[in-house]
């Protein structure tokens, strides 16, 4: 299809010169001689392009842009004008025009050479931009935080609130749980949302490589630095950084993190320049940090810091009621990045994925929705296709069954389940959530009697209800 370009201008003159060069060219030209005129056919029918005069009696090109940008952020528009002297548009009134987004400024009488490169740029341009866009909506899309549990309410509201300011974010909570998506919804609702995001996973990176990963370094400054390199923090220069797993590095890169925290400066590795940075920090982690900080594996200094607003996202099995919507989003978007039929999960699929235990959370209930849209054959998903993996919900693993009472029994009572679990990790994970489930009704849920008789602090036996989702109303007798 030619694209469509409208020329609003009150000479008829230059209108007609305009209309003949595109024309020759292949567009499709329309007009307009006032700035209400134009302003209807965009509202009707926005062109690919428009061409606009600075002075018009009535609505002049200023308002029209005014109102442009209120109609749409992707139009291109050139603006049109004579020499100053001749009564053309005025130093500040182009100014004005190039701050609402006017993409750039052609004097009368416009030159055919001159018109046809400025078209071909502000087209380009417009449909790399609508690319753009296109593409962060996707990204969005992809990254955004499903479901509407009552546990997740809190994390919306913490977004909501840190976003538009400067503070660093802590984000905690189990491996899987989906604190990158947290991290993004908060670069995403800030001021900072047209930089860059740059997303780090500290635990992925050897303690030898994640200095110069962060700072960067200088040709030569050690063994196979064959260039320079710049670092994440000046990457993520007036934007956002995401340090995921923080609670996995080394001390000497807390101490050199914590400055450019305090100074908003660094320094590359073989260099003694300083760098100024404007970034945000948002961390992450599934640490207990502040037993890092006791066993010295932390910095208490870099903790505080860190720690200024402290955002936890809950685990899947606390918002159960949110797989369904998850089931669908994880669907939907595997379709479209793997080109796959869209398959529909029948009520009861949806009730057996509801009802497993999701020890991974949320990452390995994408797994598991991608391994059933690649495996299953047909266009729906029933219940017998959701295979029996490890232990649901209902058989001790997130609650509900009769325990016996002491920890021999109940090792007993889950021999027979031995060979359906996947890891030794996942048996001692079973094995010590029905020991606690055990003396807890022996005990009848006395938190601090329970703790004494086990020989285990108060707070860590706190940390393990909460790690394995026990309570007195899911599992009591």
């Amino acid at each position: 299809m030619k694209p469509r370009i409208l020329v609003i201008d009150d000479e008829e003159g230059i209108r007609d010169t305009l209309r003949m060069i595109l024309k020759y060219e292949g567009y499709d030209v329309l007009q307009a001689g006032t700035g209400e005129d134009g302003v209807r056919l965009i509202e009707r029918d926005p062109p690919d392009l428009v061409f606009l005069d600075i002075k018009m009696p009535g609505m002049d090109g200023i308002d029209v842009l005014r109102r442009i940008q209120h109609l749409t952020d992707t139009l291109p528009v050139v603006v049109i004008s004579g020499h100053v002297e001749q009564g053309g548009a005025s130093s500040s009134e182009a100014a004005e025009a190039m701050k609402l987004g006017a993409r750039d400024f052609i004097e009368k009488p416009p030159s055919q050479d001159r018109i046809l490169v400025t078209v071909r740029n502000a087209l380009e341009g417009a449909a790399l931009r609508r690319e753009n866009s296109q593409y962060r909506h996707e990204v969005d899309r992809k990254y955004q935080l499903i479901g509407d549990a009552p546990a997740l309410s809190g994390v919306r509201e913490a977004i909501h609130r840190a976003a538009p300011t400067g503070a660093t974010v802590l984000i905690w909570g189990e491996s899987g749980v989906g604190k990158e998506l947290v991290a993004r919804a908060i670069h995403r609702e800030s001021l900072r949302r047209d930089a860059t995001f740059v997303q780090v996973n500290c635990a992925a990176i050897p303690d030898e490589l994640i200095e110069s990963e962060l700072f960067g370094h200088e040709k030569g400054s050690f063994t196979g630095a064959v260039d320079r390199q710049i670092g994440k923090f000046e990457q993520a220069d007036r934007g956002t950084i995401f340090l995921d797993e923080v609670g996995d590095m080394s001390l000497k890169t807390q101490a050199k993190v914590l400055r450019v925290l305090q100074e908003q400066e660094l320094e590359r590795l073989g260099s003694n320049r300083v760098i100024r940075v404007d970034v945000r920090v948002i961390v992450a982690t599934n640490k207990n940090l502040e037993e890092a900080i006791n066993t010295g594996a932390f910095r208490e200094d870099l903790f505080y810091r860190l720690n200024v607003v402290p955002i936890h996202v809950p685990p899947l099995r606390e918002r159960r009621d949110d797989i369904p919507a998850l089931v669908r989003h994880f669907a939907d978007v595997l379709a479209r990045e793997h080109n796959f039929r869209r398959k529909v999960f029948t009520a009861a699929a949806m009730d057996r994925l509801r009802q497993r235990h999701w020890r991974g959370n949320i990452r390995e209930l994408r797994n598991a929705v991608e391994r059933l849209l690649i495996m299953t054959p047909g266009d729906s998903i029933e219940a017998r296709d959701v295979p029996d993996e490890g232990l649901s919900a209902r058989d001790g693993a997130a609650g509900g069954g009769a325990l016996p009472g002491s920890a021999v029994s109940v090792t007993m009572s889950l021999e027979s389940q031995w060979f359906d679990l996947p890891s030794l990790h996942e048996f001692k994970s079973v094995s010590e959530r029905a020991y606690l489930v055990a003396k807890l009704r022996q005990h009848h849920w006395n938190i601090s009697k329970t703790a004494e008789v086990i020989d285990t602090p108060r707070s860590n036996l706190y940390k393990k209800l909460e790690q394995y989702g026990i309570s007195e109303a899911q599992d009591g007798q």
